[in-house]
């Protein structure tokens, strides 16, 4: 994948939307060994991104796109988020 492939990719999970999952995890020794105490999962919904957006519209388009159709583009992310379509 070139670099490009992966800056466009990631700047598109920014701009639909998505969920990232954090694992803390503590250990504590215990007759010579490391003995896993505590695991905390955290899951956390990240929202649209209306610049990424943006940047994405341009780069595909070559112009800049207008407030009213970013506000139109953000709605249209929302939806799909809500309605679980964000393939």
């Amino acid at each position: 994948m070139e670099r490009s492939d992966s800056v466009k990719e990631a700047l598109t999970k920014c701009a639909v939307g998505l969920s990232a999952s954090e694992i803390i995890e503590e250990f504590a020794v215990d007759n010579g060994e490391l003995k896993l105490v505590k695991k905390k999962v955290t899951r956390r919904d990240i929202p649209p991104d209306i610049k990424a957006v943006k940047m994405l519209l341009d780069s595909e388009a070559g112009v800049a796109a207008t407030d009213e159709e970013l506000a139109a583009e953000r709605e249209n992310l929302i939806k799909k988020l809500k309605e679980g379509d964000c393939d």
